[in-house]
Parts: C-alpha cells; sequence; structure tokens
C-alpha cells in the first residue's frame, strides 16, 4: 500500500505537496476544507472536511498508510487569536488521533519557523545564536507561534505514547521563485535592513518544501525515528551581502557561533540531511 492523506491540500504548500506525491507514485487523498484553486492531478482523491472533527478525518484516512498534516491557518493575523490557536491545534490533535486509531504511524506535520518566536514579535528580538539548529530556544510571542509549539508537543506525545514516527517540518517563508525574486527587488532599493533580521534573510522554495514532506514519510517507511523537529530553509539567504556581515550589524543580539560563508543560510539544516535525506536544491539566484 502507498496511499498517503495529505491535509491543506487546497492550499499553496499542500496542492505542491499533492503534485509531488503523485509524481512519486503515491496514491493521494487530498482533504481540505475548501475546493483547491487549481484542479488536482488526475486520480486524486478529493475530500472536503472538517479537520477539527476527529470521525471526518477518520473517514478519510482509511486506507491510507501515511499522513502529511498540512491544515492549518497560516498566520496570526486576519484571525482572532483564539480562534488561530484552536483551529490549529484541534485539528492537529485530530489528525493524530485518528491516524492512532487506524494504525498508522508515518506522519509528517507542518510546524514554523516561527516557533522560535522573532517572527511575528511586536518588539525587535533576536536569535541567541546562528547558524540556528533545531535546539534554539523557542520564545513564542504569538498566538501562531503558540500553536505551532503546542503542535510539536501533541506530536511528542504520540510518538512517546504510541510509537509513531513524526516528523515537524519547520519551514521558514514557502515562496515560489517569482516571489522569491519580487522580495529581493524589493530589499535590493532599501538600506535599512533592520527589519528584516527576525527572519535572518531566510526562505524556503516552494518545490524544496513539498520534497520535504515526501522524504519525511519515505524515511519513516525505512525505519522508525520518533518525533523530530526540522529545519526546512534554503541554503542561502535573501540577500546579496554576506550572510555573517548582515547578522552582526542588523542583529547585534545573535552570537554567531559557526562560520557562515558568503551568502549561505543562517540556518542549521543539517539534521533533515541525516535524518531524512532532505536539503535545500532551489535558490532565486538559479536565474540568470
Amino acid at each position: 500500500m502507498n496511499q498517503v492523506l495529505i491535509t491543506g491540500a487546497s492550499g499553496k504548500l499542500g496542492h505542491a505537496t499533492v503534485r509531488e506525491m503523485t509524481a512519486h507514485g503515491f496514491d493521494v487523498v487530498a482533504i481540505d476544507r475548501v475546493r483547491p484553486r487549481e484542479a488536482h492531478p488526475e486520480g486524486v482523491r478529493a475530500v472536503e472536511i472538517d479537520l477539527l472533527d476527529i470521525g471526518q478525518v477518520a473517514g478519510a484516512m482509511t486506507g491510507c498508510d501515511a499522513v502529511i498534516h498540512l491544515g492549518a491557518i497560516p498566520a496570526p493575523y486576519g484571525h482572532a487569536d483564539e480562534v488561530v490557536f484552536r483551529n490549529n491545534t484541534g485539528a492537529t490533535f485530530a489528525v493524530l488521533q485518528a491516524a492512532l486509531l487506524l494504525g498508522i504511524r508515518r506522519i509528517a506535520i507542518a510546524s514554523s519557523g516561527s516557533i522560535y518566536g522573532t517572527a511575528w514579535s511586536k518588539t525587535p528580538l533576536f536569535f541567541h545564536y546562528a547558524p540556528v539548529d533545531e535546539a534554539h530556544p523557542l520564545m513564542v510571542h504569538d498566538a501562531y507561534a503558540l500553536s505551532k509549539e503546542t503542535d510539536e508537543r501533541t506530536a511528542e506525545m504520540f510518538c512517546r505514547r504510541d510509537g509513531m514516527s513524526i516528523a515537524a517540518l519547520r519551514f521558514h517563508w514557502i515562496a515560489t521563485q517569482d516571489e522569491q525574486l519580487a522580495v529581493v527587488a524589493q530589499r535590493r532599493a532599501k538600506t535599512d535592513r533592520s527589519d528584516e533580521a527576525s527572519g535572518l534573510w531566510g526562505y524556503t522554495d516552494l518545490r524544496d518544501a513539498a520534497r520535504a514532506c515526501r522524504l519525511a514519510i519515505e524515511a519513516a517507511r525505512e525505519g522508525p525515528f520518533g518525533f523530530a523537529p526540522l529545519n526546512i530553509v534554503a541554503a542561502d539567504t535573501l540577500a546579496d551581502e554576506p550572510t555573517e556581515d548582515l547578522v552582526r550589524r542588523w542583529s547585534p543580539g545573535t552570537e554567531v557561533r559557526h562560520s557562515i560563508p558568503g551568502t549561505s543560510g543562517a540556518y542549521d539544516t543539517s539534521t533533515a540531511k541525516r535524518l531524512i535525506g532532505w536539503e535545500a536544491k532551489h535558490s532565486w539566484r538559479d536565474v540568470g
């Protein structure tokens, strides 16, 4: 059996992941509470459900042997804090509980680089050190980041108690190459980089994000690994300047613990490479 359930399948990453999985021989059940903006590949079974309803989720999940959970409100704005937190944490629990009931043990969930706390803080907040690894303290300042931290603790509990393998994929800003190039063009017109330091100029190419979802599922099939938070971030930055120079000037509270050559990224993704065989393949620099 090679069938995977993908939640949030109508979203940006969800739709890309549906295409990634079908291209690699998986049968896909694509679930969301809304219809996709563009048609899924032929053969994909699309189901509209409420992710907070364990019964509905379990019904759609029947026959699957793996789950990729991407369904969530993707930012702290646009909804009340309590709506963001309740929706995201409730959906994650429902998906994992349904998987438990059906004996499914291979799961990937969308976490976020926002979990480190710097992204949405209302006051400047610096990373403690760079390159940023998964052991960096979580300093959440908003309901979205709090929901992701809670999701990770929920996943860890299911792994500890029920023997699941769950990769919590800490994506940075997920963008197409055109979106990356637009941001690069905008920032080249600026001289003040202070508002960019909260993200350390990172990003994740949409294609690399979708591939991480597939590799996490495939790695768990080769051997269980329990709970694993993984940074999924591009190998470079959205900046032209050397990364260490940017960090020292615009993020002065951040200790550069290890050399960051040239415009390499300020996030450590070595755990993702070791555990699931993922490393970034795409960059905005590939154009031209």
